[in-house]
């Protein structure tokens, strides 16, 4: 199958690659073109715009940074020109559900099919292929791409119509946002006050307060290296936004959300937003 692969930053590029392992033509675009490359070294093939990524396609995956990058990037007139009939586009990064619908209604009226499939877990889920994937379509437009997306998980989960999968994932992103913010206060409460983070982590992980994501970011915090990142800090950032203005809409109480959120941005204006996410703990413990 050709398949337009638009978007091969962290999580695209190996997500892409396992496409091509399995043999599908890829045409691969991004904005930064040096991105490609690897991909192309592979035997993807380089498209210097959106339009020509498109050009002979079956099916467009974007994994892209933000609804803005999707509006820039799939919906000029361009594009929308070289739009073949019925060509079904997957958008699997984390937008909101009223971008997804709007996306779903444009690219329909160009005469194409539109599915959202955002996907839970981060680089090293990317290169086995074992993400979450959350799947919001028709049933027969879930089950017509099952196969592509059983690429990226073992078990792509069918959520209901657009709108419900990108729902769910905000949900779960919330729940990154503020696990690793609380966790990072009560590990800085323990190390300011001379205790052996290890002793604190030998009763956090005999309680039910554990998580397992505490013991993947610890070594992070202890060392307080935030490269290599699996997840941007600014692209957490993003996402708490969306879940801000989601919760507003449905009527929650958004006061600890709003904390998390500051304290994203000062990471970030401490110029750590390429860095791994769990860099938010330089807010929440600053060094000395």
């Amino acid at each position: 199958m050709r398949i337009a692969f638009l978007g091969t930053g962290l999580m695209g590029s190996p997500m892409a690659e396992r496409l091509l392992s399995a043999g599908h033509v890829l045409a691969v675009y991004n904005r930064t073109e040096s991105k490609t490359e690897p991909l192309v070294a592979l035997g993807a093939e380089f498209a210097a715009t959106p339009a020509d990524a498109l050009r002979g396609a079956e099916l467009v995956v974007t994994m892209l940074a933000d609804a803005p990058a999707i509006e820039q990037t799939l919906f000029t007139r361009k594009v929308q020109a070289a739009l073949a009939a019925d060509l079904t586009l997957i958008e699997m990064g984390t937008i909101s559900p009223k971008q997804s619908l709007g996306f779903k209604k444009k690219w329909e009226k160009a005469g194409g099919r539109y599915l959202e499939a955002p996907v839970l877990g981060s680089t090293p889920q990317a290169k086995e292929g074992t993400l979450v994937v959350m799947v919001g379509s028709s049933k027969d437009q879930y089950e017509r791409w099952l196969p592509i997306l059983e690429r990226f998980s073992p078990d792509p989960l069918y959520v209901g119509p657009v709108g419900k999968a990108t729902a769910l994932k905000l949900a779960l992103n919330q729940l990154i946002a503020s696990l690793q913010t609380a966790f990072s206060f009560s590990l800085g409460l323990v190390r300011r006050n001379g205790i052996d983070p290890d002793l604190f982590m030998k009763i956090l992980r005999t309680s039910s307060l554990f998580a397992p994501t505490f013991d993947q970011k610890l070594p992070r915090y202890l060392r307080r290296d935030f490269s290599d990142p699996h997840f941007p800090t600014r692209h957490l950032l993003k996402d708490v936004r969306l879940i801000l203005d989601e919760g507003k809409a449905a009527g929650l109480t958004t006061a600890a959300l709003e904390g998390v959120r500051e304290i994203l941005e000062m990471a970030v204006a401490r110029g750590l937003g390429d860095a791994d996410y769990s860099s938010l703990y330089e807010a929440v413990d600053p060094p000395a």
